[in-house]
């Protein structure tokens, strides 16, 4: 490999490409797709934090909630 070669990252290119519609769009399929294998009773949130764009699947009703604690589903689905 060549010692010469350097990569300088466009640093404000990559912050708006954290926080694009596009990059959004993908977290938000990524995040249906887990709450997907989980089963029923658990919903997506997709949003925009400070620094990047954030998904979140969480146990939206207390049977949910209870699956989740005994059966670790939001882990297991990631796997």
């Amino acid at each position: 490999m060549s010692k010469g070669v350097r990569i300088k990252l466009n640093r404000a290119a990559v912050r708006a490409l954290m926080k694009s519609p596009e990059m959004r769009e993908i977290l938000a399929e990524q995040a249906q797709a887990i709450a997907g294998r989980c089963g029923d009773g658990y919903e997506t949130r997709v949003g925009t934090a400070e620094t990047r764009a954030i998904a979140t699947v969480y146990p939206a009703d207390a049977a949910a909630r209870r699956d989740n604690h005994k059966n670790n589903t939001l882990e297991r689905a990631l796997r």
